[in-house]
């Protein structure tokens, strides 16, 4: 297929400032661009047009956006401007800003790195569909732990033909770091290209790896880029803030990966949606952390164009009502607060697994994996399969929970009450000893 001379100029760019990020790019990525066309002619007029401006596919009534009352009605104190009119693809500026001030207040390793301006993407399942887009090419390995959320198998493999490589995420009590390595080397020997996903804390495991565990990832890509393989390390970054104990690293590990070496691109997938607790706003953000030699404000604006084409392509733009709401909770004084007390909640309700878990007749029936992270922590059960344990639980109890493989069961503390914590377990184990008992 043809270029498009706009996608061929962006690749000369990253030609010729990042080589490397050219290589890593998938047939379809190097064919993305943003066109110079209604979008940018719009934006234009809204610059200059200081009269009429007849360009926006919106309508107007005494110079606002026109809107329902009955709608308008449910929005107290917000003007029509923030609301419906077409955010900017690459989101709302004001948002933008704000977010990367977070970021770089809760990532120190971030500060003073060469970093892309965050774009807005529907959170993070559409920004991890667009870095596939742009990366996943037919055959690349993909590189994740056997504890993984199995929408990467769904973007990765079935939509782009991308191979799913996995290694052992635990060893012993922590993170399997010298398994990842190994992990990551077997598939610079095949591979030209490795793309990894740092998913931390964790899904279904509620575990986030030691700041050691964190160098010695960083370690294993930055050895492969030196040895001559293209890397692609994206950190998935869903659950960030949700941390437990002591233990585990409090920041993400982009901040030891971005600006790192002109082989491995490191990009940084975030969102409201569980930062904010507002799941159903579908507000995340996409940073690129390149590095090398070369001018990387015109590497990282390259690659944004690019993200740009396909946002356009796909969704045309993130919802301008979700992006608003967002800002206006970061501008408010007590968000830091308010977060934190939430937060609160979700610890204690971890602890309290924690404690219930101790109990010495559950060792009968499993096994838990180390958690002290996120939203989730899992069971390996020991004489029975997860799938017969999730339906009679469903029929007998009424009791949901998650069979995420073979022998393993995800429980979603987030979503149980501290007080209904040990009638929760004690149930699942009720519901074993049921099965337990049909099999003698």
């Amino acid at each position: 297929m043809k270029l498009s001379p706009l996608a061929e100029e962006l690749n000369r760019t990253l030609e010729r400032e990042a080589p490397a990020v050219l290589e890593m790019l998938s047939p379809l990525g190097r064919r993305y661009y943003f066109p110079k066309g209604i979008l940018s002619q719009s934006a234009e007029a809204k610059a200059k047009a200081h009269r009429f401006d007849a360009t926006v596919g919106i309508a107007t009534e005494n110079g606002t956006a026109m809107h329902l009352p009955a709608i308008q009605k449910h929005f107290q104190g917000l003007q029509p401007k923030d609301l419906y009119p077409y955010a900017p693809v690459s989101g709302k500026p004001e948002l933008k800003e704000k977010w990367r001030a977070k970021q770089l207040a809760e990532n120190p390793r971030m500060r003073g790195k060469p970093l892309g301006s965050a774009v807005v993407t529907s959170a993070l399942t559409h920004g991890i569909s667009l870095v596939a887009e742009l990366f996943a090419a037919e055959g690349d390995p993909v590189v994740l732990p056997d504890q993984l959320w199995g929408n990467y198998r769904l973007t990765f493999e079935l939509r782009h033909g991308s191979i799913v490589e996995t290694f052992p995420f635990y060893e012993g009590e922590g993170f399997n770091s010298a398994g990842f390595a190994k992990a990551i080397e077997a598939a610079a020997a095949r591979s030209r290209k490795v793309i990894t996903v740092l998913n931390f804390p964790n899904n279904p495991t509620g575990f986030t790896p030691s700041p050691a565990d964190a160098e010695a990832m960083a370690a294993a890509l930055l050895g492969a880029a030196e040895r001559g393989s293209n890397v692609v390390a994206v950190c998935d970054d869903a659950y960030f803030g949700l941390f437990y104990d002591e233990t585990c690293l409090k920041e993400s590990i982009f901040g030891y990966l971005a600006g790192a070496h002109p082989n491995l691109l490191a990009i940084k997938l975030d969102g409201a949606t569980k930062e904010e607790f507002v799941w159903g706003f579908r507000v995340g953000f996409l940073t690129f952390g390149a590095g090398g030699p070369g001018d990387l404000a015109k590497v990282h604006d390259a690659l944004e164009k690019k993200v740009q084409g396909a946002i356009r392509a796909g969704v045309s733009n993130s919802p301008h009502l979700s992006q608003t709401l967002v800002l206006k909770a970061l501008e408010a004084p007590e968000f830091s607060a308010e977060q934190a007390q939430k937060r609160r909640i979700l610890q204690t309700r971890a602890l309290k697994v924690k404690e219930v878990l101790r109990r010495p007749e559950f060792a009968r029936v499993w096994t838990p994996y180390p958690f002290n992270s996120g939203y989730f922590m899992c069971l390996r059960l020991k004489d029975l399969d997860a799938e017969p344990l999730r339906l009679h639980l469903l029929d007998r109890y009424g009791v949901g929970v998650i069979a995420t493989a073979r022998k393993d069961i995800r429980i979603a503390f987030s979503c149980v009450d501290e007080k209904n914590i040990p009638e929760v377990f004690d149930t699942i184990y009720r519901g074993a000893l049921d099965l337990l008992e049909r099999k003698v």
